[in-house]
């Protein structure tokens, strides 16, 4: 995705988000703290999409949808300040980063734990791609009701697209998996590269083979 939204001017709310509040709520360890201070200069809640700002009905569990602009001190950010502030809003979350004059857009999908309605279930993160900050700004995607948007917005920063008929939660879980099989298979091309036994590296050859059969029929 390239695109750069241009929020309502009515969903505007511009309070800065203190890090000690989200420390509050969110109750970190030192490490993510100093995570805080390292890599983040300043986080604004910058937009509340809600039926009032926005004049899409509430759906299901996306009552609204906060918006929290991330002031970086460089174009590093670990996972975990995203998890946390997460952690500290009870709501969906769209993250805008900002560093050297370039933006992106992370997330990821929040939804309500089915067994336990006050908890919060938090997928992987999925990001779009650093662009321009001064880039021409686009509409919102044209959506039915909040939920629909937010389910918008996740989508257009994954690069596989859902199958017809595919629920959210289920194409979730289906990127997820494509990410972790990824994952092993860098590790196995890592391991290949080391092995110096002839018949160990066909072997694992062989099992790479087999899990990019996977992902590819993971990503169709």
């Amino acid at each position: 995705m390239s695109v750069i939204y241009d929020f309502p001017k009515q969903t505007a709310y511009g309070k800065m988000m203190p890090k000690s509040k989200i420390y509050q709520y969110a109750s970190p360890g030192t490490r993510v703290k100093e995570l805080f201070v390292r890599e983040v200069d300043k986080i604004i809640w910058s937009y509340k999409l809600s039926p009032q700002t926005l004049n899409l009905s509430a759906s299901g569990f996306v009552k609204e949808i906060q918006v929290i602009t991330i002031y970086l001190k460089s174009m590093d950010l670990n996972i975990d300040v995203l998890r946390t502030i997460d952690k500290a809003i009870p709501s969906p979350v769209i993250f805008v980063l900002l560093a050297n004059n370039k933006t992106r857009y992370s997330a990821a999908y929040k939804r309500r734990n089915e067994a336990d309605r006050s908890k919060w279930v938090v997928s992987e993160y999925f990001s779009s791609q650093w662009m321009k900050k001064d880039k021409q700004r686009q509409p919102l995607p044209i959506a039915l009701n909040l939920k629909t948007l937010y389910e918008t917005l996740i989508k257009n920063f994954i690069s596989i697209k859902p199958i017809p008929g595919e629920s959210m939660e289920v194409f979730i879980a289906r990127v997820e998996k494509i990410g972790m099989k990824k994952r092993e298979a860098e590790k196995l091309q890592a391991k290949i590269r080391k092995t110096k036994q002839y018949n160990r590296k066909v072997e694992l050859h062989t099992e790479l083979g087999s899990l990019k059969k996977e992902i590819k029929a993971l990503s169709r």
